[in-house]
């Protein structure tokens, strides 16, 4: 388990400064900032879940590469994310399980999301943690400002009810998301149904 800490601590700056300097100026959204994020969710998620502490190392090390791909294509990025962390292992020992592992988590942040194991369910999870928290809004405007930038939302109103339709369908995967950000997806929900009504 050391090696793959040395791992984590190896690319963690590495990447952090690459997604800081070297990212498309429009993805407000996928940025540095959301691969924090995601890291540190992975970690209070896994670890109400009980997961166990070589598997959360795993976990920190996929959330941390699962966006890299931005930096070098937009669609299917997380195909070329998990190419990023393969030519990363080079001077590594990870043993096969564990590269296994987390290219799967990697993959499993597509969406529609389908995780199929409890570290791919909470990697999902905190991929898409914001959704039931009180920061919600000014994250969602960084993500309607990267769309709007990259032509794939023409403007507000459609933001909102493409917001509806995601929000409405977006099911979290572990209790623990369930119980701590179900209660807060269904206000947001409200809050975005609003903003329509008034818009109207």
């Amino acid at each position: 388990m050391l090696e793959l800490e040395r791992f984590f601590e190896t690319y963690y700056p590495v990447i952090i400064d690459k997604l800081s300097k070297e990212l498309d100026k429009r993805y407000k959204y996928h940025d540095e900032r959301h691969t924090i994020d995601v890291i540190e969710k992975t970690q209070l998620i896994g670890a109400l879940e009980s997961v166990e502490e070589r598997d959360l190392v795993l976990l920190k090390i996929a959330a941390l590469f699962h966006d890299t791909g931005f930096l070098y294509v937009r669609a299917l990025h997380e195909k070329k994310s998990v190419e990023i962390f393969r030519e990363s292992l080079q001077g590594f020992q990870m043993d096969a399980h564990d590269q296994e592992v987390v290219e799967r988590c990697i993959l499993a942040t597509k969406m529609p999301q389908q995780p199929n194991s409890l570290l791919e369910m909470v990697i999902c999870d905190a991929d898409l943690d914001y959704l039931g928290r009180t920061d919600f809004h000014p994250i969602s405007e960084t993500l309607y400002e990267e769309m709007f930038s990259c032509n794939e939302i023409p403007g507000r109103h459609q933001w909102n009810e493409l917001q509806i339709r995601f929000l409405s369908a977006h099911r979290f995967h572990t209790p623990s998301s369930i119980a701590l950000r179900q209660p807060g997806l269904d206000q947001n929900i409200q809050l975005i149904q609003t903003l329509i009504s008034k818009a109207v």
